[in-house]
C-alpha cells in the first residue's frame, strides 16, 4: 500500500474540507453558539477593579490584579493580619480573586462577595420586570450561591459577573504535599459549577469524587484538590468549542493558578474535554512543580505530538469506549479543531484506563478505574495505575512504579 505525504496539496484540500464541513454540521444543528453575557445586579468588576486602583496603603498603591504572585504574597505578608483583612472587606471581588494572596484571606473575601451577590439576586426573583426565563435563572443563582456560602466550602475564586466564574477548594491547601487541579470544559458556568443530576460531571462533583477517592488511596497523605472553574469555557458545542480562542485565556489563568499555589506542594491537572484545550495550550508555560497532565474524553490538546506540549510533565491520556468525543475529527485547519488525539499511540502520552465510565461525563465517578486512576497519579501512587492495555507502557521510566 502506498503511503500518503501527510504534507502533500490533496491531504490538505481533504482534511480543509473535513474541518469545513465539521463546522457547517456545528452551525446547521447548533447555531453560532457564543457566549452570552447577560447584566445582573450585584458587585461589578470593573467598579471593583477601579477602586482598588485608586486605593492605598502607607507603602503606596495596591499591587496590580494580574501581577505576579510573589510580589502579591509579599505585599500581604508586609500588611500584617489586620490590615490585610481591613483590605480584604473593603475590595472583596478583588481581593478574592487575586493569586497570590493568602488563601485564608481569599475564603474570607469570597463569602463577602458571595453574600452581596445573594442579595443582589434576592431582589430579581419577583421582580415582574423579568420574563419567566429571567426569574428562573434568578431562582437559579439565588441556590447556587446559597450553597456556595454553606459552612465549611473554601471559595477559592469567585466572579458572578457574565456567566460567572468560581473554584473551589477541598482540603487543606496551604498545608499540601500534593495538589490536584480539575479543569472542566464546556459549559461550565456559576450555574453548573454543581449539579444534582449529573453530579459527578460537574466540578464541584469531581473535586468530591476526587478527594474522596484520593483519602482511600493514600489516607496519610496532605492533598488538597482544586474544582477549577475560573475561566470562560465555551457555550455549547459550538464554534467556540472548535476553536482556541477561549483556551488561550484559560491557559493564561490556569498558569497564574499554577504559579500562585502556598508552599511547594507537586501538582496534578486532570482536564476534561475542552478543559484538554486549555491545559494543552498552558503546557508549555507551566511551572516545574507541574508533574502531572491527564486528559479526559479530549478533543485535542492543539498540538500533533505530547513531545510539542513543551513541558517536563508526565502527560497522560484516557477515553472511554463510549465516549462521542471519539467521532470529532481530531485534527486542525485554519484554526478549527484541537489537532491530533492523545490517546492514539502515536500521540505518545500515557494511555490509562477508563473502565466503569460511562459518556463523556463518567470519568469522575465514584467507583471507576478512570477516577482511580486520577487518585493514584494525585497523590503519587503511580504503581497503582491500571493502563489501558495489559503491557504496563504506561509505568514506563517513573520511579517505583510497576515496569518502570
Amino acid at each position: 500500500m502506498t503511503s500518503v505525504d501527510a504534507t502533500s496539496p490533496l491531504l490538505v484540500v481533504v482534511r480543509t474540507l473535513l474541518a469545513l464541513a465539521v463546522v457547517f454540521v456545528l452551525l446547521a444543528t447548533t447555531g453560532w453558539t457564543t457566549i452570552k453575557h447577560r447584566p445582573v445586579p450585584g458587585p461589578s468588576r470593573e467598579a471593583a477593579l477601579a477602586a482598588w486602583a485608586r486605593d492605598r496603603t502607607e507603602h503606596g498603591p495596591l499591587p496590580a490584579p494580574g501581577s505576579p504572585a510573589a510580589r502579591v504574597a509579599a505585599f500581604f505578608a508586609g500588611l500584617g493580619h489586620a490590615r490585610a483583612v481591613a483590605l480584604a472587606e473593603r475590595h472583596p471581588l478583588v481581593v478574592g480573586n487575586l493569586d497570590g494572596a493568602p488563601v485564608a484571606l481569599r475564603y474570607r473575601a469570597n463569602r463577602i462577595t458571595l453574600d452581596r451577590a445573594l442579595a443582589a439576586e434576592g431582589g430579581r426573583v419577583d421582580d415582574p420586570r423579568l420574563s419567566d426565563e429571567g426569574r428562573h435563572e434568578a431562582r437559579r443563582r439565588l441556590d447556587r450561591f446559597a450553597s456556595m456560602l454553606r459552612p465549611g466550602r473554601q471559595i477559592l475564586s469567585f466572579d458572578p459577573t457574565g456567566t460567572g466564574r468560581a473554584a473551589e477548594v477541598l482540603g487543606d491547601l496551604q498545608h499540601a504535599e500534593r495538589v490536584s487541579v480539575i479543569v472542566p470544559g464546556v459549559d461550565t458556568n456559576l450555574l453548573t459549577f454543581q449539579k444534582t443530576h449529573g453530579r459527578y460531571g460537574a466540578p464541584a462533583g469531581m473535586a468530591e469524587a476526587l478527594y474522596a477517592e484520593e483519602r482511600r488511596a493514600s489516607p496519610g497523605a496532605r492533598s488538597a484538590v482544586i474544582a477549577w472553574a475560573d475561566y470562560t469555557a465555551p457555550a455549547g458545542v459550538g464554534v467556540d468549542a472548535m476553536t482556541g480562542r477561549l483556551a488561550e485565556n484559560g491557559a493564561a489563568r490556569l498558569v497564574r493558578l499554577t504559579e500562585a499555589l502556598p508552599g511547594h506542594a507537586r501538582v496534578a491537572l486532570f482536564c476534561h474535554s475542552y478543559g484538554s484545550v486549555v491545559c494543552g495550550v498552558a503546557a508549555p508555560r507551566l511551572p516545574a512543580r507541574v508533574t502531572d497532565l491527564a486528559v479526559a474524553g479530549s478533543p485535542g490538546m492543539r498540538v500533533e505530538r505530547a513531545a510539542e506540549l513543551g513541558t517536563r510533565a508526565r502527560v497522560w491520556a484516557m477515553r472511554d469506549a463510549d465516549d462521542w468525543i471519539a467521532d470529532v475529527p481530531h485534527l486542525e485547519v485554519g484554526g478549527v479543531g484541537h489537532g491530533a488525539d492523545p490517546v492514539a499511540r502515536e500521540f505518545g502520552a500515557r494511555l490509562l484506563s477508563a473502565r466503569g465510565a460511562v459518556g463523556h461525563s463518567g470519568y469522575f465517578a465514584p467507583g471507576t478505574e478512570s477516577l482511580g486512576n486520577f487518585a493514584a497519579i494525585g497523590v503519587g501512587a503511580y504503581g497503582d495505575v491500571v493502563c489501558a492495555r495489559a503491557d504496563s507502557a504506561c509505568h514506563d521510566g517513573i520511579s517505583g512504579a510497576e515496569g518502570s
